[in-house]
């Protein structure tokens, strides 16, 4: 099912993308060509042998167009924000100018569309410098496709020892089967994301990604960010897609000397997801935190493969994933730790611990290391099991109802992770996302 695409990137690379700089029409011709070699992955396929993309496979779907008429109303676009502050709003892909709000940006913030970044001057130039060259689309068929079609996003670049007060939200929409549909049939859009803070800087972003109606639907999502020496960043992702979308996304950083980065990865929407994160601590005394939390429910299918690479010495990462899985869903993780050679005083730990609601819930974890240095303190480990009887008895035997014991165990084992987040407002929204999951 390679051809469709192939035909679908010719009539895109020959009309609305003809303009591009030649630099990224030699990165998307590589891409296409990429990703038609690929092909879909297969669970044959060791990396995907737990995980079917056959309901992607199977069908077209067609590349969403530009909206015009179809914009979603303000009242919406706030209904569905997670932030109070600044935003950046991309519909099927494309950026929004009349739903984003970008007031109170301090000097120094740079917040706009990656079509707009990608065009000749200093915005060009670092988007040149830096789009394409991490996330890896030479051996993901998912990052290929997505980088053939390159076309917008979210570009956002935080200057030197620049501090970014509020959060600033990227919200993502999908409207296909919003009220006579985006296209003909399934759709599909390919948001990209590029983030570069510099050195010192200091920043909280967050990406979410909703669905405007319960049609069939594809998001095919690729995040580039880059953190500079000594800055400091919290990257808030929330994926809460509708019950029929399919979600695939890639999300790539890498991190220079001494910086800190905060991952927070959430899951609650969609039938099929599958998140691919790669981080990189490219720099002696970097610091990642790398949290993630799946509430599923009914038949829904998440998949999160995670590579933590320690490529200097002195740097240190923390991994937490939970997972509370309920009816028939089926929960996927795969962690895997690198401490590559002369990465010396490598501190690492990974956790994923899995809550089974029902008996025909299902996860499957498989934590890894894979360490070439010899002065390193790592750790990983897995569970995966019902609700605590113990602690059910304890909570029923103070008067508690069956019921309630059950929710306050299993919102405690989801507010662990929420309880590493440092932005007390974000982290105040997303409760109420998770208890309404949970609910």
């Amino acid at each position: 099912m390679m051809e469709p695409y192939v035909k679908d990137f010719q009539a895109f690379a020959s009309n609305g993308a003809a303009g591009a700089p030649p630099w990224l029409r030699e990165i998307r011709e590589g891409a296409i060509a990429r990703f038609a070699a690929l092909g879909f992955p297969t669970m044959k396929q060791e990396a995907w042998r737990f995980t079917s993309v056959a309901p992607i496979a199977e069908q077209h779907f067609t590349l969403a167009p530009p909206l015009v008429s179809r914009l979603p109303s303000p009242a919406v676009v706030e209904s569905l924000a997670l932030g109070l502050g600044p935003r950046i709003v991309v519909v099927d892909g494309r950026y929004a100018p009349g739903l984003s709000s970008l007031a109170g940006l301090p000097e120094g913030v740079q917040a706009t569309s990656l079509a707009a970044a990608t065009r000749a001057g200093p915005g060009g130039e670092l988007a040149r410098r830096h789009l394409a060259r991490y996330a890896p689309w030479q051996d993901n068929a998912f990052a290929a496709l997505n980088t053939a079609f390159l076309a917008d996003g979210a570009f956002v670049h935080i200057a030197a020892d620049t501090a970014l007060a509020q959060p600033l939200e990227i919200l993502f929409l999908a409207t296909s089967g919003a009220g006579g549909g985006a296209a003909d049939g399934p759709a599909v859009s390919h948001p990209r994301s590029l983030f570069v803070v510099e050195r010192g800087a200091r920043a909280a972003l967050i990406e979410s990604y909703a669905s405007l109606a319960d049609g069939v639907q594809w998001t095919n999502a690729v995040t580039e960010t880059v953190v500079g020496e000594a800055a400091r960043v919290e990257l808030y992702r929330v994926q809460r897609e509708g019950r029929n979308a399919y979600h695939i996304a890639t999300t790539q950083s890498r991190q220079e000397r001494d910086s800190y980065l905060a991952l927070h990865a959430l899951t609650l929407g969609g039938s099929l997801a599958r998140h691919d994160i790669t981080t990189v601590l490219d720099g002696p005394g970097a610091e990642l935190i790398l949290n993630g939390l799946y509430l599923l429910g009914g038949s829904q299918h998440a998949d999160h493969h995670t590579v933590i690479d320690h490529a200097q010495p002195h740097c240190a990462s923390h991994e937490f994933f939970n997972g509370v899985l309920a009816e028939r869903s089926h929960g996927v993780f795969n962690g895997r730790i690198i401490v590559r050679p002369g990465a010396q005083r490598t501190d690492s730990k990974q956790t994923n611990n899995n809550l089974l609601l029902s008996t025909e819930a299902r996860a499957d974890s498989q934590p890894q290391l894979e360490i070439y240095a010899d002065d390193v303190k790592c750790t990983h480990g897995s569970t995966v099991g019902p609700l605590d009887q113990t602690a059910l008895y304890y909570l029923r035997s103070r008067g508690l109802s069956p019921e309630t014991a059950r929710s306050l165990v299993t919102y405690g084992f989801a507010a662990e992770i929420l309880g590493r987040m440092q932005r007390p407002d974000v982290r105040e929204r997303l409760d109420g996302l998770v208890r309404a999951g949970l609910a």
